[in-house]
């Protein structure tokens, strides 16, 4: 579970550059959501992103997490984003981003397995080399038997299946998708977009999706989140959502936008 609370960030404060990425955003993301989350470039989508999983330290609000089977609500508003990836994982657009390139497909299974287990270190043995290749199966790209090879000679979507497999291992409390599917050809692009829906569903994952495919936005999950300039305008259940077309969508935007410039016409008065 993540709780937002009153979330603001500023950059360039008190300056001609002054830019509001965050306003007061607040926000419950409950244990199983998959919340598609849309809005165009510069709405604060990604710079949510970054104040959750601590790349930015926000400016004002508050962060919380419970994390596992604890019933314990902590803050993590400062806390440190290498502490934050044991429990918050996050895939990027870029493919290249998640693996080691110069590391054998096997020793990037090893570092997610170090990072999502919870006991005594675990060593490269026949039972974890049999264990990725059983895991491996699961992407059907035949990566199983490619354990030695180095993961530069991949192509990008099986080097953004393999971070959201290695990922999803790792066990997070709450994983964030930063447009994964954007990078690559369409092929790939559904075949990523299938097993993130496979994954969260097996795994019980509870997840936050940035996307510009408004199909991917409406069809997935069970909530979609609308963002524009800094603030959440729209938060819509899965019961809602299910009605709405693309078209819709639009309108919807165009509405609010409408309704905010009478709003700031009335105070210009």
């Amino acid at each position: 579970m993540i709780r937002i609370e009153n979330l603001g960030m500023v950059f360039s404060p008190g300056t001609a550059d002054e830019n509001i990425a965050l306003n007061n955003v607040s926000l419950l993301v409950n244990p199983g959501d998959f919340i598609t989350v849309i809005g165009s470039n510069g709405a604060g989508k990604s710079t949510l992103y970054n104040a959750v999983a601590g790349t930015y330290q926000p400016t004002s609000g508050h962060i919380f997490i419970r994390t596992g089977d604890t019933n314990t609500e902590r803050e993590i508003t400062r806390e440190a984003e290498y502490r934050r990836a044991r429990y918050i994982g996050r895939i990027f657009q870029n493919p290249l981003l998640g693996t080691a390139g110069k590391m054998s497909l096997e020793d990037n299974m090893m570092l997610c397995y170090h990072k999502g287990y919870k006991g005594l270190k675990i060593s490269l043995n026949k039972a974890m080399r049999d264990n990725f290749r059983e895991r491996l199966r699961e992407l059907d790209m035949g990566l199983e038997n490619r354990l030695s090879d180095n993961v530069e000679l991949f192509s990008g979507g099986q080097r953004q299946a393999l971070t959201l497999l290695m990922t999803v291992l790792s066990k997070p409390s709450l994983l964030l998708l930063d447009e994964h599917t954007a990078a690559l050809d369409p092929r790939n692009a559904e075949l990523i977009m299938n097993l993130t829906l496979r994954f969260a569903s097996e795994y019980h994952l509870t997840v936050m999706m940035i996307t510009h495919n408004m199909n991917h936005a409406l069809e997935a999950g069970n909530r979609l989140l609308m963002m524009d300039r800094g603030d959440i305008i729209l938060d819509i259940d899965a019961a809602e959502k299910s009605k709405l077309t693309t078209k819709d969508i639009v309108q919807r935007f165009k509405d609010i936008k409408k309704q905010e410039l009478a709003n700031d016409e009335m105070l210009l008065g």
